[in-house]
């Protein structure tokens, strides 16, 4: 057998061979660091916190009690300040988070007595309070505006097909034409529908206008796609095209792309006998810089 020491290694002979058991009893880790490991590891023994906890959270600093860091047992910085994990201290001894504080007082704030932050920093409190994993903040939150309403809207977004994908493409092919321009701005025409069928401008249509009363032949007869960049809908809810429009301006706006858009037109493609698409177009201008 073969026994390591150092770099060196040192024949054993025949009457020195240990069993495998033996020699894995030889190999286990050692219960506490070794001398050339003292200086790299970390303390073995739980942390002890003081009652009045010092803290610097990405170079902004707080001070707090420990049974407030401690309120709710299955948070992130209960977990923290348990004793059973290693918080690093600065140079001057306060526990070190590494993230931004910029909200973290409003996460003491809640933690203390419950306080819920002004409705413009909601959003971001929100961000904070789901990575310290802080359940009953976040319940909260949700229940408020502008979260509520953000639940509401997404519901109706639920309705779309592939309304993230459209909005990646839109994103796309402004980018690629004002690119190969070289322009500040892009152009592209998007078509905003709520109804499945075209809608004819005749009074006294051949063609029932509700979409569940056609026959598959006539439904046949008005399926095209429009001559557009994107295309949105059909959807079945209350909310409208200038709903929908409205989502799609203010999500490309949280991406930080200026949006401009007008309605152009319809898209006046000829179906069937007098029956034209009368779909909306609506001109999106993405200005780049």
């Amino acid at each position: 057998m073969v026994v390591v020491t150092g770099q060196n290694k040192v024949s054993a002979t025949a009457d020195e061979a240990m069993s495998s058991s033996d020699a894995e009893d030889d190999f286990q880790e050692p219960a506490t660091p070794t001398a050339t490991q003292a200086g790299q590891a970390l303390p073995l023994l739980p942390q002890q916190f003081p009652e009045v906890v010092p803290l610097n959270v990405g170079g902004m600093f707080f001070t707090t009690r420990l049974s407030t860091l401690r309120r709710y047992e299955d948070t992130m910085l209960a977990a923290m300040f348990s004793g059973r994990h290693y918080i690093p201290t600065d140079a001057e001894g306060r526990y070190f988070i590494d993230r931004d504080g910029t909200y973290f007082g409003d996460i003491l704030n809640f933690l203390r007595s419950g306080d819920l932050p002004p409705r413009e920093r909601v959003r971001s409190v929100y961000k904070e309070a789901q990575y310290y994993s802080i359940g009953p903040l976040l319940d909260n939150l949700e229940d408020i505006q502008p979260l509520k309403g953000e639940k509401v809207r997404q519901a109706f977004l639920g309705l779309m097909p592939y309304y993230k994908d459209h909005l990646e493409r839109i994103i796309e092919i402004a980018k690629l034409r004002a690119t190969q321009r070289k322009a500040r701005f892009a152009k592209l025409k998007v078509c905003v529908f709520k109804e499945e069928m075209p809608i004819t401008p005749y009074e006294c249509p051949h063609f029932n206008s509700l979409r569940f009363e056609r026959s598959e032949s006539e439904t046949k007869l008005f399926e095209h796609h429009c001559e557009v960049d994107v295309s949105f809908g059909p959807w079945e809810a209350v909310a409208d095209v200038y709903d929908l429009l409205h989502c799609i301006v203010s999500d490309l706006s949280a991406r930080g792309i200026a949006v401009d858009h007008q309605c152009i037109g319809v898209c006046d493609k000829h179906l069937v006998n007098h029956y034209y698409c009368k779909r909306p177009i609506y001109e999106f201008k993405i200005t780049w810089w």
